[in-house]
């Protein structure tokens, strides 16, 4: 494909919104895509180094998490190639980009996994919302998806954080 068919695809790809308001859409898309990879990442390095008294049930859960963070992940990067964007979730693209904190490597006791994938979700949720509150205005239905990830990661952060209560 020709440098200029690209470019016209991309510009009549979505013809209801501006071309610069679809090109800030999919770049906020990408970081949060990038985020959500990373978590469901930094999610199975927890699951697969948790010990303690409570390994398997914070064992059972971080896989279910994980699954929950990619089914996200997939939502925001469709939404994105809808409004005529390539999506990058590349293992060197996410490790280049993301914005959260390595785990600690080696076993984490139960509590410290709750407590560090808890700050990760909270970075994670803060993060969207703020691209979410950008994106009122300028395009509800990409809000709307993004409204879904973050009421699906504040519901992950209450259950995880109740363990520690």
């Amino acid at each position: 494909m020709s440098a200029h068919t690209h470019t016209q695809l991309s510009q009549d790809h979505h013809p209801t919104l501006r071309h610069n308001d679809r090109e800030a859409i999919g770049s906020d898309l990408q970081d949060i895509l990038i985020e959500l990879t990373d978590l469901a990442l930094i999610g199975k390095q927890a699951h697969w180094n948790v010990v303690g008294p409570h390994f398997r049930p914070l064992h059972l859960q971080l896989d279910e998490f994980v699954d929950a963070w990619r089914l996200a992940a997939d939502a925001v990067a469709e939404r994105s190639v809808a409004l005529g964007h390539s999506v990058d979730g590349q293992s060197r693209t996410v490790a280049a980009r993301t914005q959260l904190a390595a785990l600690p490597e080696g076993p984490l006791q139960d509590a410290d996994v709750v407590r560090e994938v808890s700050e990760r979700l909270v970075d994670v949720i803060g993060h969207t919302r703020t691209k979410m509150d950008r994106l009122e205005d300028v395009d509800a239905v990409t809000a709307d998806i993004l409204h879904g990830v973050v009421a699906g990661l504040e519901e992950n952060l209450w259950m995880l954080r109740v363990q520690a209560a």
